[in-house]
């Protein structure tokens, strides 16, 4: 009874501190008002939280009556003031009250943790969707590229950075100090992205591999053991893993030029880098192919779409799951040709087809809509359980060249996928 009473005053004064802070009055002192609404949001619980949203989402929306009078008049004048007017008015008075917060010493780190806490949210309160397409958009403006900072992780950073990047990477987990270590050995960068309002926080961060050749497999990769290579051996770029560190940066579009601004650095350090390229997992392959590895048809030439037929009926597509596969001992080592042939068609066909489609690949959406081309398809290439589990241990090559990245991209907004020959002749 006491917590719930105590709950109940930190969210009455979390509301209250919302209404004064875009008072006149609140204007004035913005910073003083916002830093006693975020000391009350700090200590409310899942049930206040929740409560505090649905006060976000309801009180600060625009007056529709206002805003069909501004529709009206800009309808009615077409003139700049008219439609400033409407600007100003449709935009939710919720925009100036975030704003607001943001201005206080931890304004930008609260409004991200809050955008966290709302997103999981989101499901069971569609209500506060509006809420959060207004988080979406002040983030997307405070977080844009030209704001943030490049910087290079290395061993010599600091403790509390590095623990970070070991807690954050999300495609292929750091197993510890000495791991991390061999990841950040000459022949291996990390970049990261950081914005001057949360110093020592990364955004996102990068993991480049510097090799002679285009990487095949993650395994020479990620060896903690492997030998550390010679500079002068240096000829491509292998980006291999690429992390988010804050969930409130959802959808707030970061890796794409984390991508171009490490490549375009990595050129300025050693000129004789001829290749930039990514090793990629292909996080959903197997589900795709339990779904019966269902392709758009009519998009299909008659070729293409009879050895997909042919690929489904050799695999025996709409028997045993994947997963039921995995169990049973399935392993690329121990497939025959005909079965990997297989595969490897239907895994073409995926990333050629499906990929620009609304549930397609997203590791391969990211990187075709980027601009690079689907280059090479690679067998046994992340035999770990994970990358068993979710592509059958296949991985993918999706090759950055930079003279073309903006006419790929915009092929890719019309869903074309720029693959190679290679590719090409797999199905």
């Amino acid at each position: 009874m006491l917590e719930r009473f105590l709950q109940n005053k930190k969210l009455d004064a979390a509301k209250q501190a919302t209404k004064k802070l875009l008072s006149a009055r609140g204007e004035a002192n913005a910073q003083s008002m916002a830093v006693k609404l975020i000391d009350n949001y700090e200590h409310l619980d899942k049930r206040s939280q929740t409560d505090f949203f649905h006060h976000l989402s309801n009180e600060f929306n625009p007056d529709p009556a206002m805003v069909m009078d501004a529709a009206n008049r800009y309808n009615t004048e077409r003139n700049e003031a008219s439609l400033i007017h409407l600007f100003q008015t449709v935009e939710p008075p919720r925009q100036e009250l975030l704003r607001r917060v943001n201005r206080a010493p931890a304004g930008t780190a609260t409004i991200l943790k809050m955008r966290q806490t709302l997103l999981s949210f989101l499901k069971d309160h569609p209500a506060f969707r509006a809420t959060d397409a207004d988080m979406h958009h002040l983030l997307s403006s405070w977080f844009n590229p030209g704001f943030l900072e490049l910087h290079q992780i290395t061993w010599n950073s600091p403790a509390q950075l590095l623990e970070k990047i070991i807690e954050h990477e999300s495609v292929h987990a750091i197993d510890g100090w000495d791991d991390l270590r061999r990841r950040l050995q000459p022949d291996r960068r990390c970049f990261a992205f950081f914005h001057p309002q949360l110093p020592g926080e990364p955004l996102i961060f990068v993991e480049v591999a510097l090799v002679p050749g285009i990487a095949k497999d993650i395994a020479g990769l990620i060896n903690k053991q492997a030998p550390v290579g010679e500079a002068k051996s240096f000829k491509s770029a292998i980006f291999y893993s690429i992390s988010n560190c804050q969930p409130g940066l959802k959808g707030v579009s970061l890796g794409n030029f984390l991508i171009k601004r490490v490549a375009q650095k990595l050129i300025e350090e050693m000129p004789s880098l001829k290749t930039f390229c990514t090793l990629s997992p292909i996080p959903g392959f197997s589900a795709w192919l339990d779904s019966g590895a269902p392709l758009p048809e009519d998009k299909l030439s008659a070729v293409h779409s009879r050895k997909w037929q042919e690929a489904q009926k050799t695999l025996l597509l709409g028997g045993l799951s994947w997963a039921e596969r995995l169990k049973a001992g399935w392993h690329p080592d121990r497939c025959d040709e005909v079965e990997k042939t297989a595969l490897m068609r239907l895994c073409a066909l995926y990333l050629m087809h499906k990929t620009p489609e609304a549930r397609g690949d997203a590791v391969g959406k990211f990187h075709l809509s980027n601009g690079a081309t689907l280059h090479q398809i690679n067998w046994a290439a992340d035999l770990s359980k994970k990358g068993l589990q979710q592509s059958g241990g296949l991985m993918v090559n999706y090759l950055y060249e930079l003279d073309k990245v903006e006419e790929q991209h915009e092929a890719f907004s019309q869903k074309k996928v720029s693959f190679s020959r290679a590719v090409d002749k797999l199905v």
